[in-house]
C-alpha cells in the first residue's frame, strides 16, 4: 500500500497571543517552517481579521501549510500536507508548534491519495 501524501492536522494551545494576533509573525513562521522542513515555497496569502485572528497559506510544491488562529484562546488550527518522500510534515509542525510558544498540542497524520501501485491508473 502507497500514499501520495502526509497531511498532519494539528490542534495547538496556549500559544503566545502576540505571536497568532501578528499576520507578520504568522507568515514569517509559516514560511520558515516550510523551508525548514526542506520544501519548495511557490506562494504565501495571509489576512488579518479585525478584531483579531490570522488565516492563511504557503503553497509549496509537495502541497501546502494552512493555519487559522484564534488569539483570544491562545489556538491556531494548523495543517501540514506534503507529497512525495522528501518533505516531512513533522518537521515544519514541531517548527511551528515551538515559534507559538507553546508545547501544548495534538496532531494527527492522515495518509491521502492512498493506493496500490499496481492497480493505479488514470482514467
Amino acid at each position: 500500500m502507497n500514499a501520495l501524501g502526509r497531511h498532519v492536522l494539528a490542534e495547538v494551545y496556549g500559544c503566545r497571543t502576540p505571536v497568532i494576533d501578528s499576520v507578520e509573525s504568522v507568515k514569517e513562521i509559516m514560511v520558515n517552517a516550510a523551508l525548514a522542513a526542506g520544501a519548495e515555497v511557490r506562494e504565501v496569502a495571509f489576512h488579518k481579521f479585525s478584531p483579531q485572528g490570522v488565516s492563511g497559506v504557503v503553497v509549496i510544491s509537495e502541497s501546502h501549510l494552512a493555519v487559522h488562529t484564534w488569539p483570544e484562546y491562545g489556538y491556531a488550527a494548523v495543517d501540514v500536507f506534503t507529497c512525495g518522500e522528501r518533505v516531512n510534515p513533522w518537521v515544519a509542525v514541531e517548527y511551528i508548534v515551538k515559534a507559538f510558544g507553546t508545547s501544548n498540542y495534538t496532531a494527527t497524520e492522515m495518509k491521502r491519495g492512498i493506493f496500490e501501485r499496481e492497480n493505479l491508473k488514470a482514467s
